[in-house]
């Protein structure tokens, strides 16, 4: 598994001074563009040959939520190659070892000049070294909008600061427009990510938020009522 120690900062906390889902998210993202440049495909690597892995779903289960200063482990492994996808796990642990996050994501492998999907090679294959995968409950990779009336939120567009470097609005930034939407501070036990659609600059974005026991689905939406992206947070 690759890894790489860091330190809780302020900047990753909320107002309760712990760290957040979000900033959970990012660690993880970083991690695997690090585990990337470490084996030698990194985003450089694969611009030159007009190549990507593009975020189809998150899995993140939350143990705790560790204080601003706390010293923290994020690791990541491929575990699976099939076609055109490819499978991650990722941990966070704390200085003892125990877990404070851990997670399952599937990602797209595509030709950015076709926007078609691809296949990765086996060179590329070899070099992730496949690892089993990690002992976890494993949910379905879409989700399904709960029978019930959603709030309809106020819609905003896509702006610079959404962004990532293909131009799409980065996966992080979801996740914090539906902790927007949701109104009311979240604690999750576990969060789930579908994306469906990239948004662009300029899109407009339209939450969708559907409340049920102990859960919240948020349905990122275009003014075509199709989703972005569909987020779960379960309590």
């Amino acid at each position: 598994m690759y890894q790489f120690d860091s330190r809780i900062r302020y900047s990753e906390t909320g107002k309760d001074g712990r760290i957040t889902l979000e900033s959970i998210l990012n660690y993880f993202q970083d991690c695997s563009t690090f585990h990337s440049e470490e084996v030698g495909y990194g985003m450089e690597s694969l611009s030159k040959q007009n190549r990507s892995w593009i975020l189809l779903s998150w899995q993140i289960v939350i143990e705790q939520y560790p204080k601003f200063g706390s010293h923290i482990t994020i690791g990541t492994k491929a575990y699976d190659f099939k076609r055109s996808f490819g499978y991650r796990n990722f941990v966070m642990k704390d200085r003892k070892g125990q877990y404070i996050a851990y997670a399952n994501s599937v990602w797209l492998y595509m030709d950015t000049k076709k926007q078609l999907p691809a296949r990765a090679d086996k060179a590329q294959i070899e070099a992730y070294q496949l690892e089993d995968r990690l002992p976890m409950e494993y949910a379905e990779m879409k989700i399904a909008l709960p029978d019930c009336e959603p709030v309809i939120c106020e819609s905003f567009p896509v702006q610079y600061h959404h962004l990532d470097t293909n131009g799409h609005v980065n996966n992080g930034q979801y996740l914090a427009m539906a902790y927007q939407a949701a109104g009311e501070k979240i604690q999750a036990k576990q969060m789930r990510a579908y994306y469906k659609k990239s948004a662009l600059l300029g899109d407009t974005v339209v939450p969708y938020v559907y409340k049920e026991v102990n859960k919240y689905v948020i349905s990122i939406n275009n003014e075509e009522k199709e989703p972005f992206a569909v987020i779960e947070f379960s309590m």
